[in-house]
């Protein structure tokens, strides 16, 4: 199981790792499939419905942090098989997220957790955009992942061919303040890379450039999983 610390084992079997009773919890109620549990005797006992796992094994604290990508493993871990996207209904809701090249795990997940705040549904990543069941993305995700539809496309040719106006954050955009309501909808939110921002590529199917406004005056830069939050705000409402 230790093997499964590796991405890139993860990646081939298409399997992803879950860790700790709150992730184990949303892991029992989404209906993935839970190929492998192994946990403590004292989560066993107050969890039987963990018996639709493949398999079940008992472990001790010492096995468990041998298992796990953490510095404190917490009673339980769980290995999950990845949903096949290409057998799912895309999920429609008034705003659908894109984000282009994406790198910090902790960022993606904090996206996901954002976006399913505010019901979003749909995630579109470009294809280098950091892997959603990589397990900080996972864990900073707060049960997100389980509920939420993420795919990894041709970026630019997906919004040229969604047929949805497309904001993107923009330091030439519109201030939000100055947008018309009602929006129109459904549309598109971008986001792009952390310090490069959305690719040319992308920003080429900009519709509507926007920007959040510097008001203190001071700081150089939002971090992107923070403008993703004020936007999925805005154009949320």
């Amino acid at each position: 199981m230790a093997a499964y610390r590796l991405q890139k084992r993860c990646d081939e079997e298409a399997v992803f790792v879950v860790e700790g009773p709150k992730m184990a919890a949303e892991a029992l109620a989404s209906g993935f499939d839970i190929r492998v549990v192994c946990a403590t005797t004292e989560w066993l006992s107050a969890h039987p419905d963990s018996t639709v796992a493949t398999e079940t094994y008992e472990v001790s604290p010492a096995e468990l942090e041998r298992l796990s990508n953490f510095k404190t493993p917490n009673q339980v871990w769980m290995l999950l098989s990845r949903p096949d996207h290409s057998s799912l209904i895309t999920h429609h809701s008034s705003l659908t997220l894109a984000l282009d090249r994406i790198q910090d795990p902790g960022n993606l997940g904090t996206m996901l957790r954002t976006a399913d705040w505010f019901g979003i549904r749909h995630v579109v990543c470009s294809r280098d955009t950091v892997d959603c069941y990589n397990p900080k993305v996972v864990q900073s995700s707060m049960g997100a992942v389980f509920r939420t539809q993420v795919d990894y496309v041709d970026l630019p040719q997906w919004l040229a061919d969604c047929g949805m106006p497309v904001y993107g954050a923009s330091l030439q955009g519109e201030p939000l303040s100055t947008l018309h309501s009602p929006l129109s909808t459904p549309k598109v939110l971008l986001i792009g890379n952390e310090s490069r921002g959305i690719s040319a590529e992308a920003m080429a199917h900009v519709t509507d450039p926007v920007l959040i406004p510097n008001i203190g005056g001071t700081a150089e830069s939002l971090n992107a999983s923070v403008a993703a939050g004020i936007l999925m705000h805005w154009l949320s409402s």
